[in-house]
Parts: C-alpha cells; structure tokens; sequence
C-alpha cells in the first residue's frame, strides 16, 4: 500500500513546481520572502494547529492567543493606521463608531429586568447560561486610543454577533459567521484594511478546513453548508456587524435589529449543536469548561 504515494511522479513535480531560478544563501537558518514563513514559532504553531486532531487534553481554542500575538509582531503597524485613517476620511460610519467608543461590555445590573425578545434578554441569557466570558481577549487592556477600542469592541462584539446572527457558538455557526464577517468586510473596507481585520479568521477558517478534512468528515460536509448560509447573509448586511453600537440597541427587539441591518435567515436554533461532536474527538466526561468544547 505504500507504494501508492510513489505514483507521484517526477513529471508531476515539473509540472507543479516550475523550472525557475534557483536561489541560494549563505545563511544557516530558514529564510524567505515571507516573514510569516521565517517566522520559526509561527510555522511550527500553523503546522501543529492545521494538523493535529482535536483531542480532549487542550480545547479547540488553543494557542490563538499566542498566533494573534505573533501576526501583531510582524504588522506593519503605521500602514495599518494610516488605513484606520483614509477609511475614517472615506466611511463617515466607520468614524462615528470609532470616537464614539460606546463599549458592548454590560454589567450584570445592565442586563437585568430584560423584555422578552430584546438585545437586553438575548444577551442576559448568554451571559447567565453559556458560560462564556464576553471580555475574552485583550484582557486588562485600557483602551486609549482609537485601535485600542477596536480591538476591545471587536472582542465583545463576537459574541453578540453570534445571538443576532442565529450563527450559535458551535461549530458550524462559527465557520458560517467566519464566512459572513470576511463577505462583509471585504464588501465594506478597501481590501488592504478588510485583509488586516480578516487576518486571524483566515487563520482559524485554514486550520478548520484543513483538521476536518484529515480527520472529521462529518464536521466537513457541514462546514461547507455552514459557509454558504454564512455567505449569502453576510453579503446582505448592510456593514459589518461589530459597527453597530449595541449599547443603543440593547431594548431593541432582535427581530427589528435583524431587519435593519440585513441578517437574513437565521438558522433556526439549536439546529447545529450537534456539529461541535463530530469536530473534535470525545471529551472527558468531567471537562466542563466551555472552551473546551468551542468551535474553534
């Protein structure tokens, strides 16, 4: 049987690789034209997280927090604002949202004497039954300037995206707001800002395709649905979702926040908690915590 990866030939390697010039270096390490490539953490963090299986000893989620540290290192931070800056010029929206710096954190107390249906309630019962936290990355950061904001807001935003977006904390509706958020930004920013904002979910939809091609079939098949829904609402938001300020909505019924700002056809709930157990190997009867059984 192991002959069978012999059937690669040479001429598939001509065909494939290409003839051109061949480069050489004096250097005793990896080098590239990529700095993501020469980046030793990086490769060896992508290679373990696009090809290990989803084994209940680490949760889903791990060792984001230490890519998105690295992606930070190597951005061309005064290009990035500078774009932060032109699209602020051209997106009177964008603008408006950045200084007004109204955060989508809420007590406790907020959230309290909610009515039936609202933002308010959806919110309360995510906070009280999932077990997640919403202020789960960038944690302790004092937000000081326009970016700082971004980057908090964006964190609290997710989980609000998923409760308006039908798109639940499981599997699927992960790839399918992974899928609906890139459509949007792409559709909303210059491709060079939408490529910053989209660059850690690239990270995470590559390493997702790429575990469940190798080892969860089942979670494949319904990836593939999950980023056609995801796609076809994303194309019909009327901006990217983390821009709206929720803390204005919060009495809003989420039906008539789902009209104004396009998020059509919403899954019905509940209607993929079964795709995060065929993503993952089983868990420990004991591990309770929600991030082991997350989407990603």
């Amino acid at each position: 049987m192991n002959d069978i990866a012999s059937k690669v030939s040479d001429a598939d390697y001509a065909y494939y690789n290409g003839s051109g010039p061949s480069y050489t270096t004096e250097s005793s390490t990896l080098i590239s034209s990529s700095p993501y490539l020469n980046h030793r953490e990086l490769r060896s963090l992508i290679a373990q997280e696009m090809l290990r299986r989803n084994g209940p000893d680490v949760p889903n989620t791990a060792y984001i927090p230490n890519v998105v540290k690295i992606l930070m290192e190597l951005e061309d931070w005064p290009r990035i604002f500078q774009l932060f800056e032109e699209e602020k010029a051209r997106l009177p929206l964008f603008k408006s949202w950045l200084e007004g710096r109204k955060i989508s954190l809420f007590t406790p107390e907020e959230l309290k004497d909610a009515k039936p249906g609202t933002l308010r309630a959806v919110i309360h019962d995510f906070v009280v039954n999932s077990g997640y936290n919403m202020d789960h990355f960038y944690q302790g950061m004092e937000i000081k300037t326009d970016f700082d904001f971004y980057m908090k807001e964006r964190t609290h935003t997710h989980d609000i995206e998923h409760m308006i977006t039908g798109f639940e904390t499981n599997h699927a509706g992960e790839v399918a707001l992974l899928a609906a958020n890139a459509r949007a930004l792409y559709s909303y920013f210059t491709p060079e800002l939408a490529a910053f904002f989209n660059r850690v979910s690239a990270y995470l939809k590559a390493k997702t395709t790429m575990k469940s091609g190798l080892f969860y079939p089942e979670a494949y098949k319904v990836e593939l649905d999950a980023e056609d829904i995801g796609a076809v609402q994303g194309r019909a938001w009327k901006h990217p979702l983390f821009l709206i300020p929720f803390r204005d909505y919060l009495d809003h019924q989420v039906s008539d926040i789902r009209e104004e700002f396009g998020i059509t056809n919403p899954p019905p709930a509940g209607e993929w908690a079964w795709t995060t157990a065929v993503s993952e190997d089983p868990r420990f009867d004991n591990d309770d915590s929600p991030m082991a059984t997350a989407a990603e």
